[in-house]
């Protein structure tokens, strides 16, 4: 369940590579040129600067002539500072009980947004309005957290993908009951590029009231992004990112990787590329499985992503650690996940494939 239990594996010898998660791999050159680019004279702090006034007009080529961004260090701040700004002292939060918002940021959303989550069962990481409905409920009632946000990770925790009607049939569902939909983007790239979409078809299109944007996982050095998308659907971020310890004062050289990243096609390269090299390790592994050379294992969630989650022995999962590092699911014993990243090779894969099939 836990996104950090997964990136905390056994021990492993040091290699170029690992399959531990994405953000263990570097900063993509694009955004380490940028960064140096922006490192030149003296511009105003705190996001007066013409890389954040950049950022904000890529925004909105992509999510849409209202959204309004701001840039922030890291995926949990923004989760927490977007939800906070969306719902009253006294609201709750509707999520998949795997989501990350409830698993892997240590309260956050409750220690630093005094946010209460409801978290639901779900079999492959994915809410739908049925599942939403059983704890939409108490509105009025001075007893129960008012749900005021449901809020989905587009990718989920299981390497699943919302696509644009499961996201709008949340939306219609959330709005109906004055609720916002917020989308946890850390992975919003691949979800895109999987399904050969642009990111404001996965948000703004088909209803998405606020966004966080991710970067960190698709090569930036560390910078993603809240981007409300409807007018009214948060207040106070400009005051509460201080407060949550989320404002950059040397914020160009954030909006900076942010720019390289969304202006041109990065951000779609190289998410393809890693949902790209995942397939290949899917197909590998089902042909070491068609082969029946190697039993107990099994592709246990749709690979839709840069994931894949696989069932492997024990011991075959023991030897692999030996060479690569990745972590075993905490959730179910004998699960491991396998992330491919934009900088993870054809030969990183064939060589791990290797190491499984022994």
């Amino acid at each position: 369940m836990s996104q950090h239990a997964a990136e905390s594996p056994a021990p492993a010898t040091p290699v170029s590579r690992s399959f531990a998660s994405d953000n263990w791999s570097g900063a993509h050159p694009e955004v380490i040129e940028a960064i140096v680019a922006a490192n030149a004279g003296h511009v105003p702090a705190y996001g007066g600067d013409p890389w954040t006034a950049r950022f904000q007009e890529v925004a909105r080529q992509h999510f849409g002539a209202d959204a309004e961004a701001f840039p922030v260090f890291n995926g949990t701040g923004a989760n927490v500072l977007a939800l906070q700004a969306a719902l009253p002292r006294w609201g709750a939060v509707i999520c998949a009980r795997t989501a990350h918002i409830n698993t892997d940021e240590a309260g956050a959303p409750e220690k630093t947004g005094g946010l209460k989550l409801f978290g639901v069962d779900t079999p492959d990481g994915k809410l739908t309005p049925e599942l939403v409905a059983r704890e939409a409920w108490g509105f009025g009632s001075e007893h129960r957290s008012q749900p005021g946000a449901v809020s989905i990770s587009q990718v989920t925790e299981l390497g699943t993908v919302y696509t644009p009607e499961e996201i709008r049939d949340l939306a219609d569902q959330a709005h109906e009951l004055g609720m916002v939909l917020h989308v946890d983007g850390s992975r919003l790239a691949n979800a895109a590029a999987h399904l050969g979409t642009s990111l404001g078809a996965l948000t703004t299109e088909v209803g998405v009231d606020l966004l966080s944007l991710g970067g960190t996982k698709n090569g930036l050095l560390g910078a993603e992004a809240i981007v409300v998308l409807r007018p009214g659907a948060a207040s106070g971020i400009t005051f509460l990112r201080k407060i949550d310890l989320q404002l950059a004062s040397k914020m160009r050289f954030i909006s900076a990787q942010l720019v390289a990243l969304y202006e041109g096609d990065l951000w779609q390269r190289s998410a393809a590329r890693a949902n790209a090299l995942a397939q290949h390790l899917a197909d590998g592994l089902r042909s070491i499985e068609a082969s029946g050379a190697l039993p107990g294992l099994r592709i246990a969630q749709p690979v839709e992503s840069n994931a894949v989650f696989v069932e492997l022995p024990a011991d075959v999962a023991a030897r692999a650690q030996t060479a690569f590092a990745f972590g075993a699911w905490p959730t179910q014993p004998g699960l491991y996940r396998l992330m491919c990243a934009f900088d993870t090779t054809p030969d990183d894969i064939d060589a791990l494939l290797g190491v499984i099939a022994g």
